[in-house]
């Protein structure tokens, strides 16, 4: 896998195209929207119908990290107090909600991509 292809959201395939058109916005409670398939090689990143299901696990695995990571952050380097912690996480998920939801997609579409990995 290339992680700057995965942070970029690209296409596995080509690595030329964006997956999503559109980033979403979090204020007007928008999710971000993706092209069925890749306009320059024609990869098409939903499989079949509820492929994406997996892609919630990665969400889940992705937000438990980001909210120990801020539970640390916060209570341990910052000495803030619990409540104060627990609020932090809150915002977290909040604010990393639209974030999560693109980058777990990528992620399990370059999961299943089946592309051969060069020198193996």
């Amino acid at each position: 896998m290339n992680l700057i292809s995965i942070l970029r959201g690209k296409c596995p395939q080509c690595k030329k195209n964006d997956i999503f058109n559109s980033k979403g916005n979090l204020l007007f409670f928008q999710i971000p929207q993706m092209d069925e398939r890749c306009k320059n090689c024609n990869f098409k990143f939903e499989k079949e119908p509820g492929f994406f299901f997996g892609a919630m696990f990665v969400s889940y695995a992705l937000a438990v990290a980001e909210f120990i990571g801020v539970f640390i952050m916060s209570y341990f380097i910052f000495e803030l107090s619990l409540l104060a912690s627990f609020l932090g996480i809150i915002l977290s998920a909040i604010l990393l909600s639209t974030i999560n939801f693109r980058l777990s997609r990528i992620i399990w579409i370059y999961l299943f991509s089946n592309k051969k990995v060069e020198g193996v």
